[in-house]
Formats: C-alpha cells, sequence, structure tokens
C-alpha cells in the first residue's frame, strides 16, 4: 500500500535518496509521481458509483427525515397561531408534544448521520484499497522511484500521474 507522506517527509526522502546514491546514480534521474487523491476521489468511475450507491440507499432515510421536519415546522406554526386561543391545559400538552416531536426528530437525523458516515466511510476505503492497488501496479510496471499522494504542497504536471489512476481504475472490473 502506498503510504501517505507529508510534503516535508517526501522531500526528505527525495534528498536522503540523493545523498546516498552514489555519484554515477546521482546523474540518473529519479522517476517521481504524484497522485491528487481529491480529484480521484472525485472523478473515478469506482468513486462515482460508490457515490450514487449511497444516495440510493440512504436517499428514502433523508427524504422522511425532511418530511418530517416539514410536517413539525407546520405544527410548530399552527401552535403559535392557536397558542392564543388554547385553555393552558391544552397549549401545555401541545408544547409538550412539539418538544417530544423535535427531540425525535433530532434523534433520527443524529442516527442518519452516523449510519451514513459509517457507510461512506466503508465504500470509501474500498475505493481508496483499490486506487492503491491501481497505484502500486503503476509504480511497479512503469518503474518509479516515488509516487507521493497528497498533502504535496506544489507537484508540477510533469510528475502528476492523478489522469493515469482514474484511467486504470475506470478500466478495473468492480470486485
Amino acid at each position: 500500500m502506498i503510504a501517505r507522506l507529508s510534503a516535508a517527509a517526501a522531500a526528505a526522502a527525495a534528498a536522503v535518496a540523493l545523498l546516498a546514491a552514489p555519484a554515477g546514480a546521482v546523474a540518473q534521474e529519479l522517476k517521481i509521481g504524484y497522485v491528487n487523491s481529491d480529484r480521484m476521489l472525485r472523478d473515478a468511475a469506482p468513486a462515482k458509483a460508490a457515490q450514487a450507491k449511497l444516495e440510493t440507499e440512504f436517499g428514502r432515510r433523508e427524504k422522511e427525515l425532511n418530511d418530517a421536519a416539514a410536517r413539525l415546522k407546520a405544527a410548530a406554526d399552527k401552535f403559535e397561531k392557536d397558542q392564543v386561543t388554547l385553555a393552558e391545559a391544552e397549549r401545555a400538552r401541545r408544547q409538550r408534544d412539539l418538544v417530544e416531536q423535535e427531540r425525535d426528530l433530532q434523534r433520527k437525523r443524529r442516527e442518519f448521520q452516523e449510519d451514513l458516515n459509517q457507510r461512506k466511510n466503508e465504500e470509501l476505503a474500498s475505493v481508496v484499497d483499490r486506487a492503491n492497488k491501481v497505484i502500486k501496479q503503476i509504480f511497479d510496471s512503469e518503474k518509479y522511484d516515488l509516487i507521493l499522494q497528497d498533502p504535496v504542497v506544489f507537484a508540477g504536471p510533469r510528475v502528476d500521474i492523478t489522469d493515469k489512476v482514474i484511467k486504470a481504475l475506470n478500466a478495473a472490473p468492480a470486485k
């Protein structure tokens, strides 16, 4: 698995490699590549498929939560309008009901967000695992000395292999 290196660690690794290399080897150019992880996770077909899968899986629950929030708002607006004409006991009962409904909605939203985050992490881990395998294949087949992933402070287009990785990910069959 290609480990993520900070820009300072990458520069240090390259400097150590240059200093440790024999004099004749220094004349050889290091082959360094860079992968923009954000772009890869946004543009690669497996990442888009994972996003679509999550939208399908969680879309219904999100709509139900939005509908419940709209119903609660309508009930709160009606209560605000009606409260001046309500008896004290009825006003207190409806206010308690609204507070209970709000609490229930917040709990459901928290559960939804936790479930969504967990599934996003699972899907992202799968895409990252596939991407790391593709990066390793490119590293081996094209004989790179070093491939960096974000965060990198600056990387020129000459070393950016993100398009290669996206193309390979898009071509690789999903497992």
